[in-house]
């Protein structure tokens, strides 16, 4: 079982890694193209500013669950260093369940806003819903619990490894 669900976690967050990517190359790309059409072209192109700020926020949410699954998000490390192996565990309890509970609020009002964000539409793109921005917040939420409960059951401690 723990196996299974460590596969799970593996493919999860290696496709919202993947994805995040993508998105930074998006906006990247598309800040690009912005310069272009602003100062070569002097016809700026408005929709792409808007593109730009929601692929940034969809890279960040979609980008978090790696840090939680590297141990590298919510990180005690004095705490780690000077404890006993049965206080670590506790202590990577402890960690876990905080980082839960705050993807957990993260999970829930991200969807309400996302519903409430369904009305309004985005600037410089009238025919698109906020709704589609504002559910980076859930969707980065979910996978970001994958990836907690990864780290809780084969724990890593990447940035312990470059820490001096």
């Amino acid at each position: 079982m723990k196996n299974k669900f460590l596969a799970l976690e593996r493919w999860t967050t290696g496709f919202s890694m993947a994805a995040a990517c993508a998105m930074m190359a998006l906006a990247a790309s598309l800040g690009v193209f912005q310069i272009v059409t602003r100062f070569v072209l002097e016809t700026p192109a408005e929709w792409t500013e808007v593109i730009i700020r929601f692929s940034l926020i969809w890279m960040v949410f979609l980008g978090i669950p790696m840090a939680f699954r590297q141990g590298a998000m919510v990180s005690v490390d004095v705490l780690y260093r000077w404890s006993p192996p049965r206080i670590r565990r506790l202590l990577d309890t402890v960690v876990c369940l905080a980082a839960l509970a705050l993807v957990a609020v993260i999970i829930w009002w991200g969807w309400d806003y996302a519903n409430r964000g369904k009305v309004q539409t985005m600037i410089g793109l009238e025919d698109v819903s906020m709704f589609w921005a504002y559910l980076a917040m859930p969707v980065g939420g979910l996978f970001a619990v994958i990836g907690i409960l990864g780290n809780l059951l084969d724990p890593q401690r990447l940035e312990l490894e470059t820490a001096q």
